[in-house]
């Protein structure tokens, strides 16, 4: 494999970091031309920007961009050339847009969309951490990659991406995505009633930002990568299971027709999906550490309660409806997240918000064509303005 010039999006997060420790650990395989973060970590992102010479660097928040070339010039080596600082709201999308092979999009947010766009029509490689932009964008994200552009980064959806080697499209039977379960795990409704935002934030297996831990607690993540899998992998929603799994070490299954399940197993750890993804179809040695089978283990797998936790299935409805219902899903979703980590909202009331606005969503303004951006954004405007009217009770 050719050393790969890389674009990373989320640098400071927790997908950017990890990605980065891969990187750091490859650079005979890896070059990053260029890093970009909403400037929440300006010192970070400077810092990053210095230790692997990117050589443009974007920050989504203008009022840090000094803040991020000061850290620059603070790290740097001296000799080192300046990198060119993009700063606004089109700065990710410009990153994108530079010739490189593979763009790392780990956004958080359907904010994600417009750069995943720039991604692809710059014809780079798109690995896609940032599932938002390919739920909320849907036939307009796939109508501009071409075949195998789009490479999956979550976990889930790089198992089932590895066990689809194992045979062809037409073999498939169904897809198989595990869930941790969360912290909450065989809770009933009632008992999640006085559920607090610190105990929602203690993911038991995973280390991740705050949006997708309260998001995997209500299993709204799992809703989300269910539409995702479909969209990836052409796979119709009845064909895509979810069971629950609170090893988190099988990532996800590959039931095949002849009776095959095919699954993908590692200790819980992104780096090796994110190598995965930015080297692929080939592997980088030691991006992880793998299963350890000289120690007794148990692995479990039990069905999702769906009674307790309606996200999947709430997902499943407004994936199948497309046109602007998962956009409207993932909008009212990050509002409720947002109302609940800030107290304002209850943490069974997340999930009850997000299904009234899909469903008036569904009933009021229609399927619609999903063919443009604008699109797109109109339906996600609409949700955010009625999710907040609801969780004020104005609505």
């Amino acid at each position: 494999m050719d050393r790969r010039q890389l674009v990373i999006l989320g640098a400071t997060g927790s997908i950017g970091t990890q990605a980065l420790d891969v990187v750091r650990r490859n650079q005979d395989r890896f070059e990053i031309v260029g890093l970009g973060a909403a400037g929440a970590n300006p010192e970070l992102l400077g810092r990053q920007a210095a230790e692997f010479g990117a050589s443009s660097v974007a920050v989504a928040d203008e009022t840090s961009a000094d803040a991020v070339l000061a850290a620059w010039k603070q790290a740097a080596s001296p000799g080192a050339v300046t990198p060119q600082i993009l700063a606004g709201a089109g700065a990710a999308e410009q990153l994108a847009s530079l010739p490189v092979h593979t763009v790392l999009n780990g956004m958080t947010g359907s904010i994600g969309l417009r750069p995943t766009l720039a991604a692809l029509a710059a014809g780079n490689t798109l690995a896609l951490a940032n599932k938002e932009s390919l739920i909320v964008g849907g036939q307009l994200v796939l109508d501009a990659a071409a075949d195998g552009q789009i490479v999956p980064v979550d976990s889930e959806h790089s198992a089932i991406a590895q066990c689809l080697r194992g045979g062809s499209h037409g073999e498939v039977r169904r897809l198989v995505l595990t869930a941790s379960g969360g912290p909450f795990r065989g809770r009933s409704g009632d008992q999640l009633r006085d559920v607090t935002p610190e105990q929602a934030l203690a993911h038991p297996t995973w280390n991740m930002g705050p949006v997708v831990t309260i998001n995997s607690a209500t299993l709204m993540n799992k809703g989300l990568e269910v539409i995702e899998a479909h969209l990836l992998f052409g796979i119709e929603y009845d064909r895509i299971d979810v069971v629950v799994h609170p090893q988190s070490v099988v990532h996800s299954m590959v039931e095949f027709a002849d009776g095959s399940t095919l699954a993908q197993a590692s200790p819980p750890d992104m780096r090796l999906p994110i190598a995965l993804a930015i080297g692929w179809p080939h592997r980088i040695a030691d991006a992880a550490p793998g299963c350890d089978w000289t120690r007794a283990t148990e692995w479990t797998f039990e069905p999702l309660d769906e009674v307790a936790f309606p996200a999947v299935g709430l997902a499943r409805l407004a994936g199948a409806a497309a046109g602007g219902a998962p956009a409207a899903l993932n909008a009212a979703n990050e509002e409720c997240v947002s109302a609940f980590l800030a107290g304002r909202l209850a943490f069974i009331e997340i999930v009850a918000v997000v299904t009234q606005v899909v469903d008036e969503y569904s009933t009021t303004r229609g399927i619609g064509n999903q063919s443009t951006v604008e699109y797109v954004l109109a339906s996600e405007s609409w949700a955010r303005d009625r999710a907040n009217e609801l969780i004020r009770g104005t609505g």
